[in-house]
C-alpha cells in the first residue's frame, strides 16, 4: 500500500478533460462535456483490466478536484498490484495514485524508472542491469501498457523488475 505521484500533464490521453475557464453557454456545435468522476473511474478500470491482471474486487475511483486515482482489491502478485498502478498512472490528468491493493502471493517490489528525454530501453536496461540486452525484460514486465520497445516517452513510469 501506498502513495504515488506521476507526471499529470504527460500520459495517455484516455479522456477529455480540460481545466480552462468556464466555457460560454452550450450551443450545438459544443463540444461534449467533461466526463464525470464516475465515467473516468470507469474509463480507468478497464485500461487495468486491458492489462490482463488478475485483482479481486477490483475498484478504482477518481478525484477530479485533486486527480487522484485510488485502486483496491486483492491482487494475485506484487507483479499484477505494479502494473495496476502504472496503467492508471500513465494517465493524462493522473496525479496521484492511492494504491490500496492487498496481494496474495507476497514479494519483492520492482523498482521503477521513469523515462528521460533521449532514453529507450536498452539505455535503461544497461542503467537499471548493467546489460543493454536485457531491454526485453523491461518491454516484458511492461506489457502490454507497451506495445513495442520502441515505444516509450518522456515522463511514463516503468516497472523494472529485479
Amino acid at each position: 500500500m501506498g502513495i504515488f505521484s506521476f507526471a499529470k500533464d504527460i500520459g495517455d490521453k484516455i479522456f477529455n478533460r480540460d481545466k480552462k475557464e468556464a466555457a460560454p453557454a452550450a450551443t450545438p456545435d459544443a463540444a461534449p462535456s467533461e466526463p464525470s468522476a464516475q465515467e473516468i473511474a470507469n474509463l480507468l478500470l478497464a485500461r487495468v483490466q486491458a492489462q490482463n491482471v488478475q485483482i479481486d474486487g477490483l475498484k478504482v475511483s477518481y478525484n477530479g478536484d485533486t486527480d487522484t486515482v485510488t485502486l483496491s482489491g486483492t491482487a494475485k502478485t506484487q507483479a499484477d498490484r505494479e502494473r495496476a498502478r502504472l496503467a492508471v498512472g500513465n494517465v493524462q490528468h493522473v496525479e496521484t495514485v492511492v494504491d490500496n491493493l492487498e496481494v496474495q502471493e507476497a514479494a519483492e517490489e520492482s523498482r521503477f524508472y521513469t523515462v528521460k528525454s533521449g532514453d529507450n530501453l536498452s539505455k535503461i536496461a544497461k542503467e537499471m542491469y548493467g546489460n543493454a540486452n536485457d531491454y526485453m525484460k523491461i518491454f516484458d514486465a511492461n506489457k502490454p501498457m507497451l506495445s513495442d520497445p520502441d515505444k516509450i516517452y518522456v515522463g511514463q513510469v516503468l516497472r523494472i523488475p529485479a
